[in-house]
């Protein structure tokens, strides 16, 4: 099918200029006027061999505004999803409420946070990404009842298999951005989708999921999702025979999104630097200090791969950036939102991400990745005496004050003298001291994966979507 730009919504074209009036009316009140305007569609389907759900909300389907202000050292910013009837009294009622925020402050003795005023140069951007389908115009009922195919024949197919989950998710993405000097547009599509599988042996539960994602449109499930179903159906027929890891340390081999999920916990919360600026990270001391074996290059940013979180600007209006976090082995810089940025002295890295316009901005992470080698994938197998291949992905966390990492990993595959056993342990749990674990990185394949099938929360909230990944790693870790 041909490819087309993704349109802008005609809602926020409609609402641009009554936001620009209402700059321009904010603007004799306050030194520094932003407002970001999002419109964003889509719809998210699950299957299962009882259940057919359809909503027409993703996790980041939203309308509405959010205006930031800037006066005396202080920012305020203020919420809405009303259509604006009166420009003048909404500016008035965004004033006060700016003053009584001011005077709760004043009242409690708690002064502003001393911020310089955001810079304004004049910028227009109109960024249109490509996609063959949009996911207001696909036809849902025929998407329905091809998952609902897929799901029987499965249940078919799979062996003990008790339980098997499809879902399918497209989001139309529409932001616009706008100053007193600036107007920035963009408009993208991003879809996602998944396979999980129950399946039961003697009482024991075992549970195996894969998924892709890409900034696509629904295209991503004709074939893709299909794909996927193959191999899980695979692997949870595997996962009958899988038993317990003796927990130790061992040589380990990381499959391209285990390698993400490192990225990620390692060097993703570790080193976004509104952290710094609460003194919450041990990143903060590393910068310009080894992190890793010399093999370890690692980017974080918005162009540096193309996935669910590659967009042309940020939530604050600063353009998409490739950041490199680390430069073989040696700790570079972090990532950063424009808020920080000016608190510590450095520049914004477009990595100021809102869950929503009702949310705050946070330093959050886009595309975590990282960057490949020359080592075969067969070479690292032949080198391990004993340990295991690494693969599939449950959960991971850190601490970013003392940079503890653990990764729970859906199933390792035995390694002796050089060879694959075929015997499987699962679940696995990765633990370690994140410069200890990249430290011990002695082999990196040539090939790469990202994948962007999920979410990442800040603590236990504010969740934004985000992708990661890498190539085969060969480490030393803590498994149990």
């Amino acid at each position: 099918m041909t490819k087309m730009k993704t349109p802008f919504s005609a809602y926020l074209t409609e609402a641009a200029p009554r936001m620009r009036a209402l700059i321009d009316r904010l603007g004799s009140r306050f030194e520094y006027v932003s407002i970001l305007s999002t419109d964003s569609v889509g719809f998210s389907l699950r299957v299962t061999p009882r259940v057919r759900r359809l909503t027409g909300e993703t996790m980041t389907t939203e309308r509405g505004h959010v205006v930031r202000l800037y006066r005396d050292q202080c920012y305020y910013e203020y919420a809405f999803n009303e259509d604006i009837d009166d420009v003048e009294a909404l500016a008035r009622d965004i004033t006060a409420a700016f003053e009584r925020q001011r005077a709760v402050l004043a009242a409690a003795g708690i002064p502003p946070y001393e911020t310089p005023c955001l810079p304004d140069a004049p910028e227009t951007l109109d960024a249109a990404f490509d996609t063959e389908r949009l996911p207001e115009t696909e036809d849902l009922s025929r998407l329905v009842e091809r998952l609902s195919g897929w799901v029987r024949e499965g249940m078919e197919r799979g062996k003990q298999l008790v339980n098997l989950t499809l879902t399918a998710q497209s989001t139309h993405i529409s932001k616009l951005f706008q100053t007193r000097c600036r107007d920035l547009r963009q408009a993208y599509v991003y879809s996602e989708g998944s396979v999980m599988a129950a399946t039961s042996d003697r009482g024991q539960m075992r549970m195996t999921h894969d998924g892709v994602a890409g900034r696509l449109g629904p295209e991503l499930f004709d074939t893709a999702l299909r794909e996927k179903l193959d191999e899980t159906l695979r692997v949870s027929d595997d996962m009958l025979r899988a038993g317990r890891v003796t927990p130790g340390t061992y040589d380990i081999i990381t499959a391209p999104d285990v390698t993400g999920l490192i990225a990620h916990e390692a060097f993703g919360h570790g080193v976004e630097m509104d952290m710094f600026v609460k003194r919450r990270a041990l990143g903060a001391e590393y910068i310009g200090r080894r992190v890793g074996s010399p093999l370890v290059t690692m980017h974080e940013g918005a162009n540096c791969a193309v996935n669910v979180s590659s967009y042309a600007f940020d939530d604050e209006g600063t353009p998409a950036g490739d950041v490199m976090e680390i430069d073989r082995g040696i700790l570079k810089t972090g990532i950063c939102d424009a808020l920080s940025a000016l608190r510590l002295g450095t520049a914004p890295t477009g990595n100021g991400k809102r869950q929503n316009f009702e949310h705050k901005v946070y330093t959050r992470m886009t595309n975590t990745v990282f960057d490949s080698g020359t080592d075969p994938l067969d070479s690292m197998i032949a080198s391990v005496g004993h340990g295991y291949l690494l693969s599939g992905i449950d959960s991971g966390m850190e601490d970013p004050k003392h940079w503890g990492i653990q990764c729970i990993i859906a199933r390792g595959y035995e390694i002796r003298d050089g060879k694959l056993t075929g015997r499987i342990v699962a679940p696995v749990v990765l633990t370690g001291y994140v410069p200890d674990l990249l430290g011990s990185i002695s082999m990196v394949s040539p090939d790469r994966g990202v994948f962007g099938t999920g979410g990442c929360g800040k603590g236990y909230k504010e969740w934004v979507k985000v992708a990661d990944g890498g190539p085969y790693l060969k480490a030393r870790a803590n498994l149990g």
